[in-house]
């Protein structure tokens, strides 16, 4: 579904119920918001925070952005031809597109690697992107805020350095690269507001 729809369901939803979101073969994604917090989530605002959940089977977990950026990477790994194409498809989820339409142009293609289904991955981008803009509460240096974590999507593309570096920057909390995020982020000086499509492969 388009992003502004998908936000308004997590706007609304209800406390400690599961709300399925997406389905594919034998795994599905789902949100639910708890009524109370652990003491990890002591700071969060129990009205606008939620979790999200992957079910494979019996087998449920709670992803983290590192599992999109995992499978992205590990993707144009073994299929270098489609990395703008990769690129494209996760550019448009961020702009608010509808993950089950932006990937019809890759999803029968053949990936060796991969953890996700790309309809799953794609999906369980979407929400993370909505999780930035509905859930982070804290000052950002990007804006859009959800600008950091789409420039790490497109880092993780793109960039030719190892999978083992690059997430070692995302757990240490590192912005992605500035040429993935500085034209379009509204708090850069060289904020752009007449971009091309993937701008940043350009430089």
């Amino acid at each position: 579904m388009k992003y502004e729809k998908l936000y308004k369901i997590i706007e609304q939803l209800p406390f400690d119920e599961k709300v399925q979101i997406c389905e594919d073969q034998n795994t599905s994604i789902y949100v639910i918001r708890p009524s109370k917090l652990s003491k990890r989530f002591k700071d969060y605002d129990v009205n606008k925070n939620f979790q999200i959940y992957i079910k494979e089977g019996k087998r449920e977990f709670k992803p983290n952005h590192l599992r999109v950026m995992i499978d992205l990477n590990l993707r144009v790994r073994s299929r270098k031809d489609l990395k703008l194409e990769l690129l494209k498809v996760f550019d448009g989820i961020f702009y608010g597109e509808n993950p089950e339409k932006v990937i019809k142009t890759i999803e029968n293609e053949k990936f060796d690697h991969y953890l996700n289904s790309i309809k799953i991955t794609a999906t369980l981008s979407q929400l993370f992107l909505i999780e930035q803009e509905y859930s982070y509460n804290k000052e950002s240096k990007f804006e859009p805020k959800t600008l950091f974590y789409q420039g790490w999507i497109r880092e993780f593309i793109d960039s030719p350095k190892e999978i083992d570096n690059l997430c070692m920057s995302v757990c240490s909390f590192r912005p992605p690269t500035a040429k993935y995020t500085n034209k379009e982020n509204k708090k850069s000086k060289k904020y752009d507001d007449s971009l091309t499509e993937l701008w940043y492969i350009e430089e």
